[in-house]
């Protein structure tokens, strides 16, 4: 394994590790607002459902 930070450049690599999870996260995040099920900050975006009250038979 040491042979491996001999090839790379430890901060370099470790920077780059560290960005790409950050934008890996902040796409998930992003693609998870953008469902209708897993929206948190918006909720739902679809109507609450009404259910009509029958009418009375008339008699």
């Amino acid at each position: 394994m040491w042979r491996l930070w001999l090839i790379f450049d430890p901060r370099r690599a470790l920077v780059a590790l560290f960005i790409f999870l950050f934008v890996l996260a902040l796409l998930i995040h992003f693609i998870l607002l953008s469902t209708d099920k897993f929206n948190w900050l918006d909720g739902p975006r679809t109507p609450p459902v009404t259910t009509a009250i029958p009418a009375a038979p008339a008699t």
